[in-house]
C-alpha cells in the first residue's frame, strides 16, 4: 500500500489497544508494538531507533498509568523533542486544552489530538493516522472549538473576518483546501482566496512558502 504506515500504540486498557491495532491491521498498517503505560512506550521507541527502525506514528491514550493523568501526553512530548520526524497522535477521553496546547507548542508538523469518540468513525480515525504518520495535522473539531473561544479573545485574529476564522478553523483540524469548500459549500477558488486572506493578514509571507498553513494553524492556536 502506498499509505501503509508503522505504528506503536500505547493505551493501557487492552481491550482498546487490541481494537485499534485490529483497526489498523485491517486496513493494511503495519502495528509493531503496543504497550500499555508511558515509561514503555518511551523504551520501545528508544528501542526500535536504536535497530533503525523507528515507526511513522504513535497512538497514545493521554491518561495512563500510573496516575491516570498525564504520563501519555507527556511521553508524546518527549518523544516530539527526541524524534522530530515522528508523528504522534494522542487520544482523550474528553478535550484537556492544556495538554492540547502542551502537544501543539512545537511544530504541529506529525501531530494529532482527537477524542476517543472519534475511534468510532474508523475510516476517520485512520485517515488520521495517516496524515499524521506523514507530518499532516489532525485536530478534533471539539479541540479545534475549544481553542478557538479561547483565542478569539485575542487582537491577532481580530483582522479576520467570521468567514476567515471559519476557513483557518477547518485548516486546523487538517482539511484541505477541497474539503474546506465541501463543508462551506463553496467553491475551491472561494477558499483559496480566503486562505491568501488569512496569510496576509496574519503576516505569512509567500517565502514562508508551504510552511505557512502550518505557521497560520499555530497562530491560531496558540495566540
Amino acid at each position: 500500500m502506498e499509505d501503509r504506515v508503522r505504528v506503536v500504540i500505547a493505551e493501557d486498557s487492552v481491550l482498546l489497544r487490541e481494537g485499534l491495532t485490529r483497526l489498523l491491521t485491517d486496513r493494511g498498517h503495519d502495528v509493531v508494538a503496543g504497550v500499555g503505560d508511558g515509561d514503555a512506550l518511551i523504551k520501545t521507541i528508544t528501542e526500535l531507533d536504536g535497530q533503525g527502525e523507528l515507526p511513522d506514528v504513535v497512538v497514545a491514550d493521554v491518561r495512563m498509568p500510573p496516575t491516570h493523568t498525564d504520563e501519555g501526553v507527556r511521553a508524546a512530548v518527549q518523544l516530539r523533542k527526541a524524534h522530530p520526524g515522528l508523528g504522534v497522535l494522542v487520544l482523550s477521553q474528553y478535550v484537556e486544552e492544556r495538554y492540547a496546547t502542551e502537544l501543539l507548542a512545537g511544530s504541529s508538523r506529525g501531530v494529532g489530538y482527537l477524542l476517543k469518540d472519534r475511534v468510532a468513525e474508523v475510516r476517520e480515525f485512520v485517515d488520521a493516522v495517516v496524515r499524521v504518520a506523514k507530518g499532516g495535522t489532525a485536530l478534533d473539531p471539539e479541540v479545534v472549538a475549544q481553542l478557538l473561544g479561547r483565542s478569539r479573545k485575542q487582537d491577532v485574529l481580530a483582522g479576520l473576518t467570521p468567514r476567515e476564522r471559519e476557513v483557518l478553523g477547518l485548516m486546523a483540524e487538517g482539511r484541505t483546501n477541497s474539503a474546506i469548500a465541501r463543508q462551506l459549500v463553496v467553491s475551491d477558488g472561494a477558499v483559496e482566496k480566503h486562505v491568501s486572506n488569512i496569510f496576509l493578514k496574519l503576516g505569512l509571507s509567500p517565502s514562508d512558502g508551504d510552511h505557512r498553513r502550518v505557521l497560520a494553524v499555530l497562530t491560531y492556536l496558540n495566540s
